[in-house]
Parts: C-alpha cells; sequence; structure tokens
C-alpha cells in the first residue's frame, strides 16, 4: 500500500525538479542579458513513484492560455501537482481497501474506487477465481438486482468481462468498448441490454494476482459514448494491482474459515437422539478462527440420555483438535459409568493431564432419566445450568470445582435436580456470557432475564426457546460467525 514515505519522496522530487526549473530560468536570462544563445538541451521530467512521464497531467489542473506566454517552468509545476494530486488519491483509496476485513467488503470498496478514478458511475465485479475453489459472487454498482440479473442472461463471449473470466485471447488488457450501440462488432444481445439499461460504453479490466492467478473482472459502464484517458488508465490500473493482492489475502483467509466451520461442524453431533421423555435442541455460533467448545447428547441404556458441554482453552486448528479428543473420551467414558458424573469427569480430567499437559477445559456432564423427570450433573469449571419453566426461571445451584487441567486431582461432589413437566434445562458454554461484553455478572443477569422473557407460546419447543435466548443475548447480530468466541446452547426440555 501507499505510505506517507511514499508521499514525502513526492513533495521532495517536486521541490527539487522546482528548484532544477528555476535554475534554468536564472540562466535563460542571463545569457540574454550578455546575448550569448542559449545551448542546452531541455531538462529530462522526473518520474514519480510509478507514475511515468509520458502520462497525462491531470485534467483539473488548468494549463497556461494561448495568448499568454507561460512562466518559465510552469508547465512542470503544474504537472507535478497533477501527479501530487493524483498520487494523493490512490493513496487515499489504497488506505480504504486496506481497511476493509471481509472479501464482501472489499469488492464493494474496489468497485466503487475504481469508478471514481475511470470516471463512470456504474459497473460490476464477477469475482470467480480461477481454480473454481470458490467463494464466488456478483457484486453491482448503480444496478438493481433486476438489472444485474439482466446483464447475467448474455453469453458471456458477448460480455468484455465475460471474455476475461474465460480467459479468452487478448483479454490479459483492459478492454475497451467505447461505444457499444454503434459498434457493429458488439453482440447484438449486448447492444440490446445496453439499451434497455441505459449505457453506452464500458471498461473491463482483470483481477488478478501473482499468488492466486485470476480473481475475476471488473466492468465499469457509461451512460454516454466515452473511455477513460490515459491518466485515469494507469491510475485504476496501479489501484487494481494493488486491490488484487489484498482480494487475494481475504480470499485465503475466507477460504481457512470456511474450512475451519467444515471442520467443527464434522466433530460435532450430526443429529440428536431421540428419547420419550425428552426433547432436545443444540445451537452452536462458531468462532471465525475456530473455538473449542462443544457439546453432545448421547443415548445410553434403559432409556437414559447423557448431555454435555465443555470449552478446551484455545483457538485454532490446535483447539478443534484437542475439542475432538476430549468429546470421543467422553463418549467412552459416559457409556462405560455414565450414571456417575463425577467418575465420567474424573477420567477425563486424567485423560487430558497425560495427553493434552499444556491445556485446560472446562465441562458439564449430566445423567437424565426422562421417565422420572430426574438429572444428576457434575461440572468441572464451567457455567452453570439455568431451568426454565412457567414457575420459575433459575440458576441449578452446582458446587465450586476448577477446570480439569488446572489441578493436580480433580472432584466435586455431583447435583441432582427434577426439572417439571414442561420445563427447560438449558446447557450452554461461557461464550454465551461473553460475547455480550459485559462483566460476568451483568452477562448473567442479561441471560436469566432473556430466559424468562420467553413467550409462554414459545415454551413447548426447545429450539424455540435456545433461539429467544440467543437473540436476546445476542441482540444486533453478535451471535454471527465473526466474533471472537464459541457459542453453544444445548436445550432438553421434559415432557
Amino acid at each position: 500500500m501507499l505510505d506517507i514515505a511514499l508521499l514525502v519522496r513526492v513533495h521532495v522530487d517536486a521541490l527539487i525538479a522546482a528548484q532544477n526549473g528555476m535554475r534554468v530560468c536564472d540562466a535563460i536570462r542571463r545569457n540574454a542579458l550578455v546575448g550569448k544563445p542559449v545551448a542546452m538541451s531541455a531538462p529530462h521530467l522526473p518520474k514519480v513513484a510509478g507514475i511515468h512521464p509520458s502520462v497525462p497531467v491531470s485534467t483539473h489542473t488548468a494549463g497556461p492560455r494561448a495568448e499568454v506566454p507561460a512562466a518559465p517552468g510552469s508547465f512542470l509545476q503544474d504537472r507535478l501537482a497533477g501527479w501530487v494530486s493524483d498520487l494523493t488519491t490512490l493513496h487515499e483509496l489504497t488506505e480504504r481497501l486496506a481497511g476493509t476485513s471481509t472479501l464482501d467488503d472489499a469488492l464493494h470498496e474496489f468497485l466503487s474506487a475504481g469508478a471514481a478514478l475511470v470516471g463512470a458511475r456504474r459497473g460490476l465485479i464477477v469475482f470467480e477465481p480461477s481454480d473454481r475453489r470458490g467463494p464466488v459472487s456478483t457484486i453491482g454498482l448503480g444496478l438493481a438486482h433486476a438489472e444485474l440479473g439482466h446483464i447475467e442472461t448474455l453469453p458471456r463471449s458477448a460480455t468484455s468481462f465475460g471474455r476475461i473470466l474465460e480467459g479468452l485471447p487478448a483479454t490479459e488488457t483492459p478492454l475497451t468498448s467505447p461505444d457499444l450501440l454503434s459498434d457493429t462488432g458488439v453482440d447484438p444481445r449486448h447492444r440490446e441490454v445496453a439499451a434497455r439499461l441505459g449505457y453506452a460504453a464500458s471498461y473491463a479490466l482483470p483481477i488478478t494476482a501473482g499468488s492466486t492467478g485470476r480473481l475475476g473482472a471488473a466492468v465499469w459502464l457509461y451512460d454516454e459514448p466515452a473511455e477513460p484517458v490515459e491518466r485515469q488508465r494507469h491510475l485504476v490500473g496501479l489501484y487494481a494491482g494493488y486491490a488484487s493482492d489484498h482480494l487475494a489475502r481475504l480470499l485465503e483467509l475466507e477460504r481457512a474459515r470456511a474450512d475451519i466451520a467444515t471442520l467443527t461442524e464434522e466433530l460435532l453431533p450430526s443429529r440428536l437422539p431421540r428419547v420419550a421423555g425428552v426433547q432436545l435442541a443444540a445451537r452452536h455460533r462458531p468462532a471465525p478462527h475456530g473455538g473449542g467448545d462443544w457439546y453432545d447428547a448421547l443415548a445410553l441404556p434403559e432409556g437414559t440420555l447423557g448431555l454435555a458441554v465443555g470449552s478446551v482453552s484455545g483457538s485454532g486448528p490446535g483447539a478443534l483438535a484437542a475439542m475432538g479428543r476430549l468429546r470421543a473420551s467422553l463418549r467412552a467414558y459416559a457409556v462405560m459409568e455414565g450414571e456417575d458424573p463425577v467418575a465420567v469427569l474424573s477420567d477425563l480430567e486424567l485423560l487430558l493431564r497425560l495427553t493434552e499437559p499444556a491445556r485446560s477445559a472446562t465441562a458439564l456432564f449430566a445423567y437424565c432419566e426422562p421417565a422420572r423427570r430426574k438429572i444428576l450433573l457434575a461440572g468441572a469449571g464451567h457455567t452453570p445450568p439455568l431451568v426454565i419453566g412457567d414457575r420459575r426461571t433459575e440458576f441449578v445451584e452446582t458446587s465450586l470445582s476448577a477446570p480439569l487441567g488446572m489441578l493436580a486431582c480433580w472432584e466435586a461432589p455431583s447435583v441432582e435436580i427434577a426439572p417439571a413437566s414442561g420445563e427447560t434445562v438449558l446447557l450452554y458454554t461461557d461464550g454465551l456470557l461473553r460475547r455480550t461484553g459485559d462483566s460476568m455478572d451483568r452477562a448473567f443477569a442479561r441471560l436469566h432475564s432473556a430466559a424468562a422473557s420467553v413467550p409462554r407460546a414459545l415454551r413447548h419447543d426447545a429450539g424455540a426457546v435456545a433461539d429467544h435466548v440467543l437473540r436476546t443475548v445476542l441482540p444486533d447480530g453478535r451471535d454471527r460467525a465473526d466474533g471472537t468466541e464459541d457459542v453453544v446452547v444445548l436445550a432438553a426440555r421434559f415432557d
């Protein structure tokens, strides 16, 4: 990206050039006074930060009138002023682009900045990486959804951006169509759509990064026959080079997030068991870098049920792998001794200490007997469950205990609860509280208030209860996957 050092260099070069111009003027005056002819070559125009001297000066820089003789050195100063203005604009646009953190935002910024540089009002970007791995998207500027649809119905070979995407010959450089309505070489269907949508010219640019190859194509549309001047083409070409590299980085990040999300879902239950007397629902909102929060529900012998939630310290692929191992181990211990939650967590703590000595984890395991509406649970440093019913909304008072892996020997007493018919027991991870941005005391109060406000009409459905709690505790989209904490909610409604 352009930086302050570049701009400093621009100003220094401008000052040096201005001083050289003044020396030339002084020499002309001296020679004129003594009657000597001026025998010198014209000074070479400097190259300023990648802008070639052959690029025309900015159109906003007014040149001297023909009838008024130009002052010595004014042409050079005007050209330098135009270059500095263009570079300042380019610097501001690339800084704005660098501030985008998602692929969608960067594509919108690229499209609007390019329109400003080439002097167009409308345009579109088709993002379609050549490796066919996705993601694929089409973004418009000044075009309604229906208008984009009209353009997308055209054969790709009939449009400039389509020829770029197809990799047809002579599409490695920008493609200019200065008069679509009069050019006999334009596809008739394209001419018809252009007339219907009210654009008469286009300028298309391939989006290519050295690390990933072609990423897509951008095209800007003019309301009247026109084409960008050489200065505009040069500036948008420089901007596209910076933008392509930024888009390539965001593409890799987007793909990594998608891979992590897929891996996370594969490590969690693909479906919840059906056990008579209880209705289950789970909600998972993963963090973009992959967190270690998990849940499980396991049908056990004689119509019983094992429920578990937990959180592994850390984030990223390492935390995901540890989470998968921990969940698989807890399932095995639950099958062998699920009726004793303390024994299940004790075995899990020993395994964690032996195999993952650098990690800690919180966990809660509940052994449920739906027919008797009885739950026996134990927690290791985990947040307490919440019972939601018509007559009460209260946290279960569990004994204080340390997370797994924090003490040489873990053990804590179990707690027994008896949910009434129609009550829902809500298990969750601390990510639900941390994403609120409040202190833990205020976050617990927010959670209690959200649970108490579940409408009576929704309390017969465990999934509706979980959704209401999520929307209320995390409003304004804070339950989306761009948070820094995993969120897990597991709801069990007893008949």
